[in-house]
């Protein structure tokens, strides 16, 4: 497919692939075996630089403008939510996972919801309703973690404007968590059992304010980038990773996908009524800067997609289940009620047990499969909790990506698998 009819008709059908070019994309590369060399230097970039999203250290060996070897540096962000997790009710520990990739907390409150409801037995409770407003949420979070993807990868390279005007939509979408949940970012909305609170009246009519004004914004997005001959000199055949190295290091999302690889977990292994709805898998074919950059532009119109057929059928009943072992009572129950302000008061102070055993749920984060593991062993607190970080996985292939590059390109790489060192480090 040529570039123009990308930018002119960019929806792909689940399992297909598009092109940016006739030609297949060559990786670049020098002859020799890496090693380091009489006339090579190695040099720091980060954990200060502003490209490298966060506090990431490169160790690059370079000869003249060419890296030579890549030596990811990390654990600067290193915060032990993990283990902290692990001194917490499960009730108390769904805080911290909105602070491991932060720019998607939603998106990090579903996973945990879902693992702790399986534990807990409690997914047959879950209403429809409950189902559709976790995936309003969960895409458009999705939508405004690509925003700040686009935003700050076209930054790096040079693109200022597409930058101020990403962060003008995100607002948006931001005043739409706000207004649910009181909180801009950290907003722990999503909650095992249901949600943290009934659905605020106008919510509809936000958010079809923003699927309403979004497609003309995505293609002015496209107008000013897809085609743009500036932005494709710096992403077509940098960063390349071919589908056998991707499978290899484990990425996924749209890193997986950019590579060629049809792989999405709300398609394979659909939770919370993804099932229900329909809705594309963009996937590349040349594996490079380039092509992770259009798959995520094709994910957020698929992401708009999933969220108008949610408003349009949405279904009415509880936000939370009934059990008040699990879920507090209403508010208005527990000033009028001394059995509603025990569950209350027990529920905050020494939580819930699930029973002895262990679960893996995952999802599909804006990085790709987000998967919790934990064990109970019949207590309030995890036993063991485990989080299986996209971003994590992702950064591993950024060697490979860019060994034989230029230096240059190395800020094209980083910005084009989208880590959040919050997510790496944990």
């Amino acid at each position: 497919m040529q570039q123009q009819e990308i930018a002119n008709q960019y929806t792909t059908p689940v399992g297909t692939s598009f092109s940016a070019s006739d030609s297949a994309v060559a990786p670049r590369f020098i002859e020799g075996d890496g090693e380091r060399r009489a006339d090579s230097m190695t040099i720091n970039m980060g954990p200060q630089h502003p490209s490298t999203h966060g506090v990431l250290r490169l160790i690059l060996t370079i000869e003249g403008e060419t890296v030579v070897k890549t030596v990811p540096d990390i654990g600067f962000l290193h915060t032990g939510i993990e283990k902290i997790a692990e001194a917490k009710t499960y009730h108390q520990a769904l805080v911290l996972t909105d602070r491991m990739d932060y720019l998607a907390p939603l998106c990090n409150n579903l996973g945990y919801a879902l693992a702790i409801e399986k534990l807990l037995d409690i997914e047959d409770e879950i209403t429809d309703k409950i189902k559709y407003v976790r995936v309003i949420l969960a895409e458009l979070q999705r939508i405004a973690s690509h925003l700040v993807w686009l935003g700050t990868h076209t930054l790096d390279l040079g693109a200022m404007s597409v930058f101020l005007y990403c962060f003008r939509e995100r607002e948006m979408l931001l005043d739409i968590f706000e207004y649910i949940s009181g909180v801009r970012l950290m907003t722990s909305y999503i909650c095992p059992g249901g949600l943290q609170a009934e659905v605020p009246k106008g919510f509809d009519a936000k958010v079809r304010e923003f699927t309403k004004i979004f497609p003309a914004r995505l293609q002015e997005y496209h107008d000013l980038i897809t085609n743009n001959q500036l932005w494709l000199e710096r992403t077509k055949g940098v960063g390349y990773l071919s589908k056998e190295d991707a499978l290899a290091y484990g990425v996924s999302g749209p890193t997986l996908r950019g590579s060629g690889v049809v792989w999405d977990i709300r398609k394979v292994f659909p939770y919370s009524g993804y099932e229900q709805f329909d809705f594309d898998i963009p996937v590349g074919s040349n594996g490079d800067v380039y092509d992770r950059y259009l798959v995520r532009m094709l994910e957020m119109e698929q992401s708009l997609k999933i969220v108008n057929q949610a408003l349009d059928g949405m279904p009415t009943g509880a936000y939370r289940v009934s059990n008040p072992k699990v879920a507090p009572p209403p508010k208005w129950q527990i000033t009028g009620s001394m059995e509603g302000l025990i569950h209350h008061f027990k529920l905050f102070t020494e939580g819930y047990r699930p029973p002895k055993g262990e679960v893996f749920t995952r999802t599909e984060s804006p990085k790709g499969e987000l998967g919790y593991y934990i064990v109970s062993d019949g207590s309030a607190k995890p036993y063991r909790m485990h989080v299986r970080a996209p971003s994590f996985a992702n950064l591993e292939a950024l060697p490979r990506m860019i060994e034989g590059s230029f230096l240059s390109d190395v800020v094209a790489a980083i910005g084009s698998i989208d880590i959040v060192l919050g997510e790496v480090d944990r």
